[in-house]
C-alpha cells in the first residue's frame, strides 16, 4: 500500500508535520511518500493567472495523491481555517482536477497549541472535502500541542494516545489492512 502524507503548513517547525511523522510509525511496513508543501510553492491563485496556463507544481501534487492509495494528512489551522499554502495548493489543483483527492481514503487530522486543537479547520476540512473527492474514514484532534505531544516519544497524553491508536486501527481495517 502507498501512503501520500503531508501537512497542511509549510513551517519548518510544523506541529502538524510532527503529527503525521508520529501516526507514520505504525504504517513503518508501507510505501510512505512523506511530502513537504514547500515543494508545491506556487504564485497566488487568481484568474488572471489561471488563464496563463497552471503551474507544474500543481499538476504534481495532483500526480502524487494519484499514485497513492491512502492520504494521512494533519491540516495546520490559520484564523480557524486552512494554512494560506495548503489553501494556495488546493485551489490551484482543484482547477485542474475538482475531484483533487481522487476519492482515496484519507485520515484526517489536526492539532494547535490551543485547546480546540484546530478544530475549525477540522470542522470544515470534513463538510468540505468530501466534495473534492476525499474518502474520510476517520479524524483526529490533538489538543495543546505542547502539553500533549512530546517530539521523541509522541503523542503523552494516555487518553488521547487511546483515542489515536483506536483511529488508526480503524482506519487500517476500514482501508483492508490490518
Amino acid at each position: 500500500m502507498k501512503i501520500l502524507a503531508f501537512a497542511g503548513s509549510t513551517s519548518s517547525t510544523s506541529i502538524n508535520r510532527e503529527l503525521v511523522k508520529f501516526v507514520l510509525k505504525d504504517f513503518q511496513n508501507e510505501d510512505i511518500n512523506l511530502i513537504d508543501l514547500n515543494n508545491f510553492d506556487m504564485p497566488v491563485f487568481s484568474v488572471d493567472r489561471e488563464k496563463k496556463g497552471f503551474p507544474d507544481e500543481a499538476h504534481n501534487f495532483l500526480k502524487a495523491i494519484e499514485e497513492c492509495d491512502v492520504i494521512i494528512c494533519s491540516l495546520a489551522e490559520h484564523n480557524r481555517s486552512y494554512s494560506a499554502a495548503f489553501k494556495n495548493v488546493f485551489d490551484w489543483a482543484s482547477r485542474i482536477n475538482v475531484k483533487v483527492f481522487q476519492n482515496k481514503p484519507m485520515f484526517l487530522m489536526s492539532t494547535s497549541p490551543g485547546g480546540y486543537g484546530g478544530g475549525n479547520v477540522m470542522n470544515t476540512a470534513k463538510t468540505f472535502f468530501p466534495n473534492f473527492g476525499a474518502d474520510i474514514k476517520e479524524t483526529f484532534s490533538l489538543s495543546k500541542f505542547y502539553e500533549n505531544f512530546d517530539l521523541e516519544r509522541g503523542v503523552i497524553n494516555p487518553e488521547m494516545l487511546n483515542d489515536l491508536k483506536t483511529k488508526i486501527e480503524s482506519f487500517k481495517t476500514q482501508i483492508g489492512n490490518s
